[in-house]
This record gives structure tokens, sequence and C-alpha cells, in this order.
């Protein structure tokens, strides 16, 4: 018997040679070109995905500075519309205040003329009841009546008396 030795090529490894090289030729003409095709469709789609990528990330980039941008816009019309509503309430404040001084003085100018008419009517009752006393006294101190002019003598020193008392300058008369 012989021993065959795996090292030695017999007649099957012929066989099995050119089945192999009949299977390498029928895979290399039909079988890879396909799957070459297919890889290189898959190689161009990534690389299209890769380019739409880059193209996304550029696009967001710019949609991040524009975003930027249009918040730092609105920060600046914040601040404007901030400023001119400071500007308007300085303005409404400072006519508040000239309204308020204006109708300060107004009342205090109507007070001063109340007080004046009213000045002026004490020292006219006043006038009055002196021309009633004076003229009282001077019945009683003469004992008989004091005729109109006399009266109206009298009547007038006692408002001169007065006036230059009071210092208040104004000729008033019975």
């Amino acid at each position: 018997m012989a021993t065959s030795n795996f090292l030695v090529p017999n007649g099957t490894f012929f066989v099995e040679l050119i089945a192999f090289i009949i299977v390498l030729a029928v895979v290399g003409r039909y079988v890879l070109p396909p799957l070459n095709r297919a890889l290189q469709q898959r190689q161009a789609q990534i690389q299209s995905e890769l380019a739409a990528a880059d193209e996304s990330r550029l696009e967001a980039a710019a949609a991040d500075e524009e975003r930027r941008r249009a918040l730092e816009e609105a920060r600046q019309r914040a601040r404007d519309i901030l400023e001119q509503a400071n500007r308007s309430a300085e303005r409404a404040r400072a006519e508040a205040t000239a309204l308020g001084q204006e109708e300060h003085d107004r009342i205090l100018a109507s007070a001063l003329a109340e007080v004046n008419q009213a000045r002026q009517h004490a020292l006219e009752e006043a006038v009055t009841q002196m021309s009633q006393l004076v003229m009282d006294v001077v019945e009683r101190v003469i004992g008989r009546e004091v005729d109109a002019e006399t009266h109206r003598e009298l009547v007038n020193e006692a408002i001169a008396a007065l006036q230059t008392s009071t210092g208040s300058g104004s000729g008033a008369t019975p």
C-alpha cells in the first residue's frame, strides 16, 4: 500500500485546481463587477452624504450666526425701547412737576386773593363798627346827636388811623 503524501500532487489536485480556476474566473467575471459597482455606489453615496453633512454643518453655522445677529439686534432694539421709555417717563415726570407747580401757584394766588378779600371785608366791617362806636361815644360825650357832616369827618379820621395802623394803604370810605 502506498502511502499518500499530501505534499506531492496527485490527479485530484489538478482537477481541483482547474475547478478552482474556473470558479475564480466565473466569480471574477460575473460576481465581482456587480459587487464592485455596488461598493462604488455605496462609496459615492457615503461621499455625497459626507458632502451633504458638511453642507448642513456650514448651513447650521450660518443659521447660528444669523440667530446670534438677530438676537443682538433684538437686544439693541430692547435697549433703544427702554431708553425711549425712560426719556418718555422723564418727560412725563417733568410735565407733571410743571403742572403741579402751576396748580400750586394757582392755588396759592387764589388763597392770597381770598385772604386779601377777607382782610378787606374785615377792614370794612371794622370801619362800620368803629363808626357806629365813635358815633355812640361822641353822642354820650357831647350829650347830643351829631349831624351827618361831623359824623363823616369823625369816621374818615378813624379810617385813616386804622389804615395807618394796619399799613394797608387802601382808601376805603363808607
